[in-house]
């Protein structure tokens, strides 16, 4: 057999890559021409520095203390945590996100959904994986331990006056 020669340019990136086309705004691409020349390496650069995906100082699932002894769950972006209908994902900070219940939902429940989710992922979805995994330890250890509880957030309505 006869090795065939690529007859285009060099994959710019390692891992699995595919054409996407998008319209952006002329002072997105004036910012992402200051990262990098080349748009596709500035749109990667730029949506690495903004997620931290690989940023310690960013962990996918963290436990932030907000009162002596008290904490909040916060954790990175999830496509497959949008799956749980009644779970909302608040962003406070890029790529950081508060998780909210509706009221009356049992604690149990979402460390169920965590857990179904996680049985449902295919093999390549590490992140997710990881991110679902973490999430699932935690919740199971802390109600393991009777540590965890619920708070409630003042909610107002918009679009009313």
């Amino acid at each position: 057999m006869e090795k065939r020669k690529s007859s285009g340019r060099p994959p710019k990136f390692e891992e699995a890559r595919r054409p996407v086309t998008v319209t952006l705004p002329e002072g997105t691409l004036q910012q992402l021409a200051a990262l990098h020349d080349d748009r596709a390496r500035a749109i990667v650069k730029a949506t690495a520095l903004a997620i931290g995906f690989e940023q310690e100082e960013y962990p996918l699932v963290d436990v932030v203390e907000v009162r002596p002894g008290e904490a909040l769950i916060i954790v990175g972006p999830s496509k497959r945590l949008l799956e749980i209908e009644w779970l909302r994902l608040v962003e406070i900070a890029p790529a950081r996100h508060l998780l909210v219940i509706p009221t009356g939902t049992a604690i149990e429940q979402l460390e169920v959904a965590v857990g179904d989710l996680l049985e449902r992922l295919a093999p390549e979805e590490n992140y997710e994986r990881e991110l679902l995994g973490e999430l699932h330890r935690l919740m199971r250890y802390r109600r393991q331990q009777q540590d965890v509880s619920k708070a409630e957030i003042l909610l107002i309505r918009l679009g009313k006056k």
